[in-house]
């Protein structure tokens, strides 16, 4: 479950992989950011989310400082070794690597986090796969940047969305029919022009015809456990971000 300690995946891999997704707890920032908000760009207060990105690799002892990306709901990805401490966090949805002690992350409130690694435990990535970056083709794109094979490849499902609380239009619903017909079982009509996504089952449907058939997770709802995840959906725009991170533990 959701704790202070962040929430690790359930997912049988190597010892050699470390990832979990942050709760809202534990950290600096308040009112509708409170607490532990880890996003630049949502107007809270810039100096209490490097506090908070701070706390973050303090209290869960991470390698290095994360590979931050300004995500923009495209499909790009990028190799995290070549970002490390940047001026400007890149452009990209997505993060691998297969390098010790490099943390690739991404920011979600609502959004799928979508992690991979394989059964050597020797390249991980972590994706951000909203409706807008899952229909763009996030997933496939992080997948084959990887390199590692169907057979191999393991997946968690981070916290996201359910797929009660997902409405969606008929617009949203058409595209991903239109884009693979077998999607129309991830979505259950409501009324004439809506209908509720299971942001989840898109992923499965997704990742398993690439062949990829060990997928782990999808059981949270960010919207509407309010007490450990922030919403976009539920609070709009004034809201912080948790992280996904995950990396290669090394020799330090």
């Amino acid at each position: 479950m959701a704790n202070v300690d962040g929430i690790r995946p359930d997912w049988p891999v190597p010892e050699t992989v470390q990832a979990f997704t942050s709760t809202r707890k534990n950290g600096y920032s308040s009112g509708s950011y409170a607490s532990l908000n880890l996003a630049q760009h949502v107007e809270d207060d810039s100096s209490i989310v490097e506090r908070n990105r701070d706390r973050l690799i303090e209290h869960f002892n991470l390698p290095s400082q994360p590979i931050w990306l300004q995500q923009t709901h495209s499909n790009t990805v990028i190799v995290a070794d070549d970002f490390q401490n940047p001026l400007v966090p890149p452009e990209a949805d997505a993060s691998w690597t297969s390098s010790p002690n490099v943390v690739c992350a991404v920011l979600t409130a609502d959004c799928l986090p979508v992690f991979f690694t394989n059964k050597q435990g020797d390249r991980v990535a972590v994706a951000h796969a909203g409706w807008r970056g899952a229909l763009n083709g996030i997933i496939t794109s992080s997948f084959l940047a990887t390199g590692i094979a169907a057979k191999d490849c393991m997946v968690w499902l981070g916290p996201a969305i359910g797929a009660g609380d997902f409405e969606v239009g008929a617009d949203v619903y058409q595209a991903f029919i239109s884009k693979r017909p077998e999607n129309a079982i991830a979505f259950r009509q409501t009324d004439d022009q809506h209908w509720l996504c299971d942001i989840y089952q898109l992923a499965r449907i997704e990742l398993q015809q690439l062949g990829i058939h060990s997928i782990y997770g999808g059981e949270f709802c960010t919207y509407s456990d309010e007490e450990h995840f922030y919403s976009f959906r539920r609070d709009g725009a004034q809201t912080g971000r948790m992280a996904s991170l995950i990396w290669l533990a090394g020799q330090e």
